[in-house]
């Protein structure tokens, strides 16, 4: 990672009710970003806003130089973050943080997404095309659904679910998760989404023995682990616990070491 960029905005769209995807003209960031990592970006048009915000890596094109990402209506940084076109330019820092890991040995890999945590796994899903893929991907309705052909172009295995039961299994994706664990155990999972998502996962992972990797979704400042403002509780060595920096030790942590608790309390 090095200094702030220009990069250009060279693709934008509204994927979903409030969630728009953006392409950017960053070779850089394209050649070294991995599933899990993020770009920290300025919020344009309002110097008052200092604070980047983090948004994760849903793609990168290493050969066309490309990164994409995708956001969802949240506050007023991402309404001017929304308002962009093709041909402005924006200022990032990227690609930052620690992302998924897949061992050599893992042959057969679930990948879990809820909400605006399937960005990132999208990405995992197309990376990660050496071992067989099961994504799982979770919305509140059907018209929140986004970019579903490239998950099934990028999946050996698709499995929906809509709290509303528009599209696929009426409920939360964490069940038909729980449903594939009784039947089929995988060598690893990968999951971003909220935290009361992750801690299921979590309670699942541990109850089944499947290694697990989660992503975490937290404010930060810096984006570099210098301001300590994204710290996060992880269990210790003897049964105690410390802090690691969501933005630089994570976002991905292991299933096991993070306290979720303190993650939902804003640690």
């Amino acid at each position: 990672m090095k200094g702030p960029k220009l990069c250009k905005v060279i693709e934008k769209r509204l994927l979903a009710d409030g969630v728009y995807t953006l392409v950017l003209d960053a070779p850089n960031v394209a050649k070294k970003a991995r599933p899990g990592q993020f770009i920290h970006i300025k919020v344009p048009k309002d110097k008052s806003r200092i604070l980047r915000r983090p948004i994760s890596i849903s793609d990168a094109d290493c050969e066309g130089g490309s990164v994409e990402i995708i956001f969802q209506l949240v506050g007023e940084g991402t309404r001017l973050l929304s308002a962009v076109k093709a041909g402005n330019y924006l200022d990032i820092l990227g690609p930052l943080g620690n992302g998924f890991t897949v061992p050599r040995n893992v042959s057969r890999l679930f990948l879990v997404g809820g909400g605006c945590g399937v960005a990132p796994i999208k990405f995992a899903a197309s990376k990660f095309d050496h071992v067989q893929r099961t994504c799982f991907i979770g919305f509140k309705r059907g018209d929140d659904i986004y970019e579903l052909p490239k998950f099934q172009k990028n999946s050996d295995r698709l499995l929906i679910a809509t709290e509303d039961g528009s599209i696929g299994h009426k409920g939360l994706v964490t069940e038909i998760l729980e449903g594939e664990l009784k039947r089929n155990l995988p060598d690893l999972i990968l999951a971003c989404g909220p935290v009361p998502m992750l801690k299921v996962i979590q309670q699942l992972a541990g109850q089944y023995g499947v290694s697990c990797q989660l992503s975490l979704e937290q404010r930060m400042g810096c984006g570099i682990g210098a301001c300590m403002t994204c710290v996060c509780a992880v269990h210790g060595d003897e049964g105690d616990y410390t802090y690691k920096r969501v933005c630089r030790d994570g976002p991905v942590f292991l299933s096991w070491e993070v306290m979720l608790d303190e993650a939902e309390n804003g640690c």
